[in-house]
């Protein structure tokens, strides 16, 4: 089995955990002044953006804008939930879909009915999972879903997990209404993130100074650079812009179109790690080595499997006239380069 290893530290005073799977970094989060996703506010309507069916919210922290929206009028208030980090001099993004989660369980007030996670396949073991569902929940409108983190997890540990999110449903709901916006619950921070979300088996450390021994320190600066190499002396550029996020893959010395098709495969199971370490999403355009036409549906199927280990929200656009792929990505964290300042 394949070391994992969980550090939590700090850079520059911010909260921070890294995790490692044989020594390579495969995620980082990093804290910032910004307010975090999953933060629950209490917020007031203030103006609706015609066209767009839209409602820009005034939030103790701001302006806030919730998109779709119907049946809104100014200066009611509504609970909302932050939903990513907004872009400098935009508004917050919230969902009046709120969600309550921990390491496992997630209470969904908005979608009754209790469930387990479809990866927990035991049928026995889901009999189980489901009558704890039952018996903390009891009557509760509120919806249950037990995460995949159940399979390993002591039941009382799983109830007590449930208990906490119903309780903190209960009492966040019970708080809707007001004259003024208010925070009604702060977003997890990197540390009970890691604890939440990163749940496989793993070496955990917590000294001061664990990114230097475990060579985080080393991989974040080679994140500052936008050359990521790869295997052969191919190797691709990441380089934001104001628009979208420009890849560039070179196959190096080797001009062939296996090299190009070869070069491609590789940046394509590389570029989730890549988007998610450097904190960036929003548009994202692929300029792809030059490779055959009938090769596109093969890279393709390897770019869907990397994402699908992924976590973020990533919907694949595709090709352009000029033969350039395009995604387009949910802006779930901060740009590193912003974080690192």
């Amino acid at each position: 089995m394949t070391l994992r290893t969980i550090a939590l530290d700090h850079i520059n005073d911010a909260e921070a955990a890294a995790l490692l799977v044989g020594g390579r970094l495969e995620d980082l989060l990093i804290d910032s002044d910004q307010p975090r996703p999953g933060t629950i506010y209490r917020a007031i309507a203030d103006r609706p953006v015609k066209g767009q069916g839209g409602m820009f919210l005034r939030t103790p922290d701001g302006s806030a804008f919730l998109r779709q929206i119907k049946g809104l009028t100014p200066g009611q208030p509504l609970l909302v939930q932050v939903t990513g980090h907004a872009e400098p001099g935009k508004a917050l993004p919230v969902t009046t879909r709120l969600l309550f989660k921990s390491r496992y369980a997630i209470v969904t007030p908005d979608a009754p009915g209790l469930n387990v996670s479809r990866s927990i396949k035991d049928e026995t073991l889901r009999d189980s999972l489901l009558e704890i569902a039952h018996a903390e929940m009891g009557d509760s409108p509120m919806g249950l879903i037990l995460r995949s983190s159940c399979e390993s997890a002591e039941a009382a540990d799983i109830a007590e997990d449930v208990n906490a999110m119903r309780d903190l449903a209960e009492a966040v709901l019970a708080d809707a209404t007001g004259p003024e916006p208010e925070t009604l619950t702060e977003g997890d921070g990197p540390h009970t993130l890691a604890w939440r979300d990163w749940v496989e088996p793993a070496d955990v450390l917590t000294d001061p100074g664990s990114f230097a021994e475990t060579g985080v320190l080393d991989q974040l600066d080679a994140l500052r650079e936008a050359l990521v190499p790869l295997p052969g002396g191919a190797s691709f550029y990441i380089e934001p812009t104001r628009a979208l996020v420009a890849v560039d893959v070179n196959t190096g010395g080797d001009a062939s179109l296996a090299a190009g098709l070869k070069a491609n495969i590789a940046m394509a199971r590389d570029l989730p790690r890549q988007l998610r370490l450097r904190g960036l999403g929003g548009q994202i355009t692929l300029d792809l080595a030059p490779m055959p036409k009938k090769d596109r549906r093969t890279f393709e199927a390897s770019l869907r499997a990397a994402l699908r280990q992924d976590t973020t929200e990533t919907t694949l656009a595709g090709w352009t006239p000029l033969g350039h792929f395009e995604l387009q990505r949910k802006r779930d964290r901060q740009p590193l380069t912003d974080l690192l300042k």
